[in-house]
């Protein structure tokens, strides 16, 4: 099985249950070396005590039965809780009481014991198949000086005994904490993954609807239910995204309707009745052609400008807002020669897109230029990060200020006058794309005045 292969939910629940299955196995090893020292432990005790009892006894008497064999004699009262006591001497050669028929192994460290080269050392061995607990300490022969190694068991069956049922009691702990942590761990993931199940239960639905509208339900404060909050916050950007284009596709349908119309029914004319025409009449349906070709041209320029929204076809950069602002101002004054514009322009830098900033400038000037009167002036004005544009036409109407910056709005003073209605709400896009505002007011003395404010913190 491969994990990766796995859903999420079951490779989280996997992940739960051996955290908490370690843990519990763990554990369960911990308790068992535990028990295990402290057995062991009062056994290496016992033995310590009857072989300082032996070793301290008096000498060890060596005694020589009618068979031949040469036995250890040790006190009835020193073993009366049981126990194996064999000597061992420097050879090898071991001795024992005359009721024991087995005997220890003696190994290499047992020899260095009974030579006087090793201390005392307690370790595991069997008799006769009897699992035993041994202590071996050096001992002399107070008469003779002779050295032995004296070895002392004890019986640890029941010790062992002990352990095999606890090691049993704790395979069935782990075995019942391992399948409680696998209910946990689900219980766990089906809770922890809930917000998870929302998010795509709610992509499913917005990917098969195009419901945008839709949302999840978010509570708390943890990472997933920031995902939850974030995903929502992402589909209504995206629903106000979708609704500005909707609008925009619908507001220049309206606006390419009127032109369209009056375009085609001007070029049915000129080929229907073209040649019949006056002269006269013919030149002013061909020059009503022009100026609404003209038008339309403007118009789809500003909408494509208008559709790219905030994205930029550059990367920002440091700008010099005055001699940006100075440039504009020429161009300006060449298309408008009729207009006076007086600038007051200190030395500025913002950081953006130098296309993007001098697109919304042109479009104040060429704002202000189209309601003033022939002769006037224009006042431009660069300072900090802020461009000021004051005209000295009629000025805007109070009920048609909250408005002048939205997409094909045209004030009922401006229905006669060329002009798409997309010219400020381009300038407002850009000012929103540079973390900035755009203001209009009426001024004092008459006019409007117009101030774009760019942070200077760059494009969004």
């Amino acid at each position: 099985m491969n994990f990766r292969n796995l859903s999420f939910r079951a490779r989280l629940t996997l992940v739960a249950a051996a955290a908490v299955a370690l843990a519990v196995v763990l554990a369960s090893v911990v308790v068992w070396l535990v028990v295990r020292s402290q057995l062991r432990s009062q056994v290496d005790n016992d033995l310590r005590t009857r072989s300082a009892e032996i070793s301290s006894g008096g000498p060890l008497h060596l005694e020589q039965f009618p068979d031949g064999h040469i036995y250890l004699d040790v006190h009835r009262d020193v073993l009366a809780g049981g126990g194996f006591v064999q000597l061992v001497g420097p050879n090898g050669k071991t001795y024992r009481t005359p009721d024991e028929s087995g005997s220890l192994p003696v190994d290499k460290r047992v020899l260095d014991v009974a030579k006087g080269q090793n201390k005392s050392f307690i370790t595991d061995a069997s008799i006769s198949g009897t699992d035993v607990r041994v202590m071996t300490v050096p001992v002399a022969n107070s008469v003779t000086g002779q050295h032995f190694a004296l070895q002392v068991a004890q019986d640890v069956s029941s010790v062992s005994h002990t352990l095999r049922r606890i090691t049993l009691f704790l395979l069935a702990i782990d075995a019942g904490g391992i399948a409680i942590a696998v209910a946990l761990g689900l219980l766990v993931s089906r809770a922890a993954l809930a917000p998870v199940r929302r998010l795509t239960r709610t992509t499913e639905h917005v990917t098969e609807t195009r419901d945008l509208a839709s949302r999840i339900d978010t509570q708390g404060t943890d990472e997933l239910s920031r995902l939850a909050t974030s995903f929502n916050t992402m589909l209504a950007a995206l629903e106000q995204s979708v609704d500005a284009q909707r609008q925009l596709v619908a507001d220049a349908s309206h606006e390419l309707r009127t032109p369209l119309t009056s375009l085609r029914t001007n070029v049915e004319v000129l080929s229907r009745e073209g040649d019949k025409l006056p002269h006269e009449e013919r030149e002013r349906l061909l020059a009503d052609v022009g100026e609404q070709l003209a038008e339309m041209s403007a118009l789809v320029a500003e909408l494509v400008e208008l559709a790219r929204g905030e994205q930029v076809a550059h990367e920002p950069e440091d700008v010099r807002l005055d001699l940006l602002v100075e440039h504009a101002v020429e161009r300006a004054q060449r298309n408008a020669p009729q207009i006076e514009f007086e600038t007051k322009l200190e030395e500025s830098v913002v950081h953006g897109v130098p296309a993007s900033i001098e697109r919304a400038v042109a479009n104040l000037l060429d704002n202000a230029a189209k309601w003033s009167p022939v002769g006037g002036t224009v006042d431009v004005t660069v300072g900090g990060s802020t461009v000021l544009v004051r005209d000295r036409g009629p000025g805007i109407d109070e009920t048609d200020l909250p408005h002048v910056f939205d997409r094909f709005y045209r004030a009922p003073s401006a229905r006669g006058r060329p002009g798409s209605g997309l010219g400020l709400a381009i300038v407002k896009q850009v000012a929103e794309a540079h973390g900035g505002t755009v203001r209009a007011q009426r001024a004092d003395g008459g006019g409007t005045v117009i101030e774009l404010e760019l942070d200077g913190a760059g494009a969004a």
